[in-house]
């Protein structure tokens, strides 16, 4: 039996008018990405990486071609449907965190859950055991502020794992943070894939943290030019600087 994949697209493009001008961000993107891959995304800035993580997310859709999340056809969806899609099925994890400043960690991490509808016991419970996974078990009241970098990563990592998501992405997930806590992060994110095997697929621009992706995918020009997995030949020739 063929398995489903996380991601699917064939012939993916995305277009974009700004100031009157069409801008091609992305060119007909042919990929797959299976569960229990570790994928990093690389190329120079303007590429189109980010681009294609936004609509391998569901927060964008594309101007043409198909993509499929989980099986999905996200074409076949509304609004609410690509909403549900994204909260049960995706993980996110973002440069920025992206977290309530006046909300304390337990309640931060718990908040997709309120959009399933789960109730509010169980929810903090559920927060409570996935910062206890990412080591921030005596943190829980605390409120980003209260917290280093590092440990607001983790607090959004935990709150992409609250939901016991098929994928991760994670959008530059150290690129605010320093060597140190960036090598913590990735060690969480590479546990989560092998442990539990969670999809992880990241955009990078910094060449150690593609390198310990299994697979890398090049783009230039909104276009794959490069798809290898580690150890092959050509695995380093595009990670923008």
């Amino acid at each position: 039996m063929v398995s489903v994949p996380a991601f699917e697209t064939v012939d993916l493009a995305r277009s974009y008018r700004l100031e009157g001008v069409s801008v091609d961000a992305l060119r007909g993107v042919s990929l797959r990405i299976d569960h229990g891959e570790f994928v990093a995304i690389v190329g120079p800035s303007g590429s189109g990486k980010s681009t294609l993580m936004h609509l391998l997310g569901c927060l964008d859709r594309p101007t043409s071609g198909i993509l499929r999340v989980n099986g999905v056809d996200v074409a076949t969806l509304d609004d609410g449907g690509l909403a549900e899609l994204r909260n049960q099925a995706i993980g996110f994890v973002f440069q920025s965190f992206h977290l309530l400043a006046r909300t304390s960690a337990l309640e931060n991490v718990a908040l997709p859950l309120v959009y399933r509808g789960v109730g509010r016991a169980e929810r903090r419970e559920r927060a409570r055991r996935a910062l206890s996974a990412v080591g921030l078990g005596h943190r829980l009241g605390h409120r980003p502020s209260q917290m280093s970098g590092g440990e607001q990563q983790r607090v959004a990592i935990a709150r992409a794992l609250v939901g016991d998501p098929k994928v991760v992405l994670a959008d530059e997930p150290t690129g605010n943070l320093d060597s140190r806590n960036g090598e913590e992060v990735m060690d969480i994110l590479r546990e989560l894939n092998s442990s539990r095997g969670v999809a992880v697929v990241l955009v990078t621009h910094e060449r150690e943290v593609a390198d310990l992706a299994r697979r890398r995918i090049h783009v230039r020009d909104g276009r794959i030019e490069l798809d290898t997995a580690a150890g092959d030949d050509g695995q380093g020739d595009e990670v923008a600087p």
